[in-house]
């Protein structure tokens, strides 16, 4: 039996992961799996935990674990740390030792596209053997490539043989997002019933939610979705740059760069922030280049 299908004793922790319920996935009992799933389930479980920011304690928790699930988990971890060399040197030796196991696979694949190895990241995870975390990927991949019928042909296929996969809607609605139209409303249910469902609801189910009302259009819905985001006990950073983001659409720049404070001082090198210090730069270098003309 396939332990993530409806009937699967792994399909609660699954679910839980990929809607962002990092705090449930590490307060799941695994004292009753079989043990073929107890390693899986221990990868989401550290998986969470970094998530949750705290790779020192995944790192920690498996220094002496061995195994390619375990080296992959160590090399994603370090990855997020700011280890890339380090990370980078142990996913390329599982990639020439233990290319078929689907850890390898995904957080290999993650750590490749991380490091601009697109191509071998692709390879990698379509090495996959029915995984929808993998197809998920490869989805996403294709979405950052602006390949978007590579990225439309990926879930149909997947819809084919797994139709009530919460990955398999996920990545859907990805696509739609990119589609807009009518898509923009169908990932906007989505996303919708995940965050407002009150056993699945996690910050990152309403930052999605906020950020498909807000292609619709409906900006006062987005800021609500993203306010009980940041209402949540631990506060996401990915909370606080749609915050700010939505604010200046909004025309409250003072709430704008109160969130940009927020993040600076939780993220000083978030990817939002990096791209404002940039896009300053380049208009500092252009607008330099003339001279305001006083008139007489």
């Amino acid at each position: 039996m396939d332990p993530f299908s409806a009937e699967g004793e792994l399909l609660t922790i699954h679910n839980a992961f990929h809607q962002g319920q990092y705090q449930t996935v590490l307060d799941f009992d695994t004292s009753s799996l079989s043990q073929s799933n107890i390693t899986t389930a221990r990868v989401l479980k550290l998986r969470a935990q970094i998530a949750n920011g705290d790779t020192k304690g995944a790192l920690s928790s498996i220094q002496k674990e061995k195994g390619p699930d375990f080296t992959a988990v160590r090399a994603f971890a370090q990855y997020f740390s700011g280890d890339t060399s380090s990370a980078e040197k142990q996913i390329d030796q599982l990639l020439s030792s233990s290319g078929e196991n689907a850890t390898v696979q995904i957080l290999g694949g993650i750590v490749l596209q991380g490091l601009g190895r697109t191509d071998e990241a692709l390879s990698l995870l379509s090495k996959h053997q029915g995984n929808l975390e993998a197809i998920a990927l490869i989805t996403q991949i294709h979405l950052q490539q602006n390949r978007l019928p590579a990225a439309q042909k990926e879930v149909s296929e997947a819809r084919k043989w797994a139709q009530d996969s919460l990955l398999v809607n996920i990545a859907e609605s990805w696509v739609g997002m990119r589609l807009g139209g009518e898509a923009y409303q169908s990932a906007f249910y989505v996303f919708e019933e995940i965050a407002q469902t009150p056993s699945s609801t996690s910050s990152k189910a309403l930052i999605s939610q906020a950020i498909t009302e807000l292609h619709l259009g409906r900006l006062p819905e987005a800021e609500a979705a993203l306010k009980q985001a940041l209402e949540l006990p631990q506060k996401d950073t990915e909370a606080l740059a749609n915050a700010a983001v939505l604010m200046t659409l909004m025309g409250k720049m003072g709430e704008g760069e109160k969130y940009l404070e927020e993040l600076r001082g939780m993220d000083a090198e978030h990817v939002l922030l990096r791209d404002l210090e940039e896009k300053g730069s380049l208009f500092d270098q252009a607008s330099g280049k003339y001279s305001a003309k006083v008139a007489s």
